[in-house]
């Protein structure tokens, strides 16, 4: 078989980029890795997605193509190989949210204001056809916090199919509408300032190529309840008012599906960070796990969660304990 080095040089070899200057850029937790290309001044992003390992790069020209088409600022395609796995991509630069707050911190806010805006702008847009992110698949998703992260620290996943038959109706309740598309991580780890451009085209886009149909308040939650950095109090309740008085949403039913699917995101974050480290061997996720916690806590303070707050407070703390039984096991739990 032939190894994805050279693959991905012939596939180089075949666009305008052939013989530039390569150089590693950070991957993800997916298996997908990405490499700067220089020619001259001038650079691309080249993203190898091996399908043998399960990638593929369709979901992400689709989506793509659609963000670029609503107005957004998607990285644009330059060249792709569906069969082996490989996009030239657009170079939208290393500016992202994180690094531009941590340098400046006056900027948290301008900054979060246009990633809100970019959602008005998106859900403004009517969405492909695309799989729901449905309060049953949800609850599921939820579910992980049980399936991996309670049974990596306790070793069983006791009050799963109760919290599971108590928090379906919850969301059926508050958060049933599937109308606009959802990117799934949307957060300062994802997101580029672009400060040359014009309205909400000043956010670049990295990370979509999961999106799904969902409510429009999902990812708002991904951007201010980040698994990755703190987002200012001042901030959250700003951005929540923004989005309202800019939507029409009315403000306590859009609060209340707020809280719920963080609640949601978190227990399935909290999931996904331990199976990344029981399962993928990839550890350094257990130490972003008691931010998730945090976030869930103050989430079960809103009485739209009353009758699953207690089962979820009844999972394990995110102890020192706790948290080192989550990276001793690292890579040694099989798929269940």
């Amino acid at each position: 078989m032939t190894d994805r080095a050279t693959l991905a040089d012939r596939f180089v070899a075949t666009t305008d980029w052939a013989g530039a200057r390569r150089e590693n850029l950070a991957g993800d937790a997916s298996n997908r890795k990405y490499y700067r290309l220089w020619r001259g001044d001038a650079s691309a992003v080249l993203m190898d997605a091996p399908p043998e390992k399960g990638e593929d790069i369709r979901p992400f020209v689709r989506i793509a193509r659609f963000l670029d088409g609503a107005g957004l600022s998607a990285p644009r395609i330059l060249a792709e190989d569906e069969a082996h796995g490989f996009l030239l991509l657009e170079d939208l630069g290393d500016d992202l949210f994180a690094r531009v707050v941590a340098r400046d911190p006056a900027t948290e806010q301008p900054l979060y204001e246009a990633a809100t805006d970019v959602l008005l702008t998106l859900h403004r847009t009517p969405p492909p056809e695309l799989d729901a992110y449905s309060p049953e698949f949800m609850t599921q998703m939820a579910g992980l916090a049980w399936r991996w992260y309670r049974r990596g620290v306790l070793g069983d996943e006791a009050g799963q199919a109760e919290f599971e038959a108590a928090f379906l109706p919850i969301l059926k309740t508050h958060a049933p509408d599937q109308t606009v598309l959802i990117q799934r991580d949307y957060h300062a780890e994802n997101l580029l300032w672009l400060p040359d451009r014009e309205g909400a085209q000043r956010v670049g886009l990295l990370d979509f190529q999961d999106a799904r149909t969902g409510h429009p308040a999902y990812d708002l939650v991904s951007l201010l309840k980040d698994a990755r950095r703190d987002v200012s109090a001042p901030v959250e309740a700003a951005m929540i008012a923004h989005y309202i008085a800019k939507s029409g949403w009315n403000s306590d039913a859009f609060t209340a599906a707020y809280q719920v699917l963080g609640v949601q995101r978190n227990l399935r974050i909290l999931g996904v960070f331990a199976r990344l480290s029981l399962h993928f061997n990839k550890p350094h996720y257990v130490d972003l796990i008691p931010r998730v916690w945090d976030h869930l806590m103050a989430g079960l303070n809103h009485p739209a969660l009353a009758p699953v707050a207690d089962m979820i407070r009844a999972l394990p703390a995110p102890t020192p304990d706790a948290l080192k039984k989550l990276k001793d096991q690292a890579g040694c739990v099989p798929t269940l």
